[in-house]
């Protein structure tokens, strides 16, 4: 099993390169990283894991310009976002930040995307809460388009594209409806989620990794009547505070990859937890 790992990098933690040069010596897999742009102050919407909103998710790096420095001192490490918030960025522009970070880390890039949960946050961006899925599939397509081989126009419900050069292109090739790179889903278990997974991404981001006994198995079974090839999908439970009876579970799961949580701490802090976590590479 693939241990990667997670982490809100901020202008008070440790940076991208010294983690990165760190997580690749020791053999980590990867290194994902969350995206908000801002938290505003009237915090209306509750933080989903209940309590106060925790202070680093009002200080979080950008993630792609953070995993662009990741990249450039590492040769190994894959590096993704969990979760990029699609509905929050202009997508001619994102699939152009994708496609180029993806081509300069030789094809080491996952996107992992999701819906968000901070309402306030998505109203400034001009995000209809109530449409954001919507939103958010038709802002993947426009960017398939611009990823695709030839130059393809694409003509949403909310956005649209003439064919188009737009180079460099992802480097993996082309699977089945997914064009781009590695595209992982985050988000709770349930039809609309799963549906969209089978529809135009790799694969699924559960955050914590609960409760995939009962979900796997019907995720497998939306993916398959989609026409998807079981082997292709892929579950990367995301931001897992590790034991070894849990990463035995998800092997016996099938699953192959596990995306660690680290503290939001300074260099020390980061590194005696990773000196714990190696245990279970």
């Amino acid at each position: 099993m693939r241990i990667a790992t997670t982490i809100f990098l901020t202008d008070e933690t440790a940076t991208p390169v010294r983690l990165a040069r760190e997580l690749e010596q020791r053999g980590f897999a990867g290194l994902y990283l969350p995206e908000h742009t801002h938290i505003p102050v009237s915090r209306r919407t509750p933080y989903p894991a209940g309590g106060d909103l925790p202070r680093e998710y009002g200080r979080t790096l950008d993630p792609f310009v953070a995993l662009g420095q990741a990249a450039a001192v590492t040769e190994r490490l894959t590096l993704g976002t969990g979760i990029t918030l699609v509905t929050q960025h202009d997508p001619v522009d994102l699939a152009k930040q994708v496609a180029t970070l993806d081509h300069l880390s030789g094809g080491r890039f996952t996107l992992g995307i999701g819906y968000g949960w901070n309402v306030e946050e998505a109203a400034d961006h001009g995000v209809e809460w109530a449409t954001r899925r919507e939103l958010s599939r038709d802002r993947m397509a426009l960017m398939r388009a611009l990823w695709s081989a030839e130059p393809t126009a694409y003509e949403g419900e909310f956005g649209s594209v003439q064919a188009s050069f737009a180079y460099p292109k992802p480097v993996q090739a082309p699977r089945g409806p997914v064009v781009g790179p590695r595209t992982l889903i985050g988000g709770g278990a349930g039809p609309k989620l799963f549906a969209a997974i089978a529809e135009h991404a790799d694969g699924w981001l559960p955050i914590g990794g609960r409760g995939l006994t009962e979900s796997v198995p019907k995720l497998r079974a939306a993916w398959e009547e989609a026409g998807r090839d079981p082997k292709d999908l892929q579950v990367v439970p995301y931001a897992v505070l590790p034991d070894p009876g849990k990463l035995a579970h998800y092997a016996d799961l099938g699953i192959e990859e596990v995306v660690l949580q680290l503290p939001p701490a300074g260099e020390p802090e980061v590194l005696r937890v990773l000196d714990g976590y190696a245990a279970f590479l």
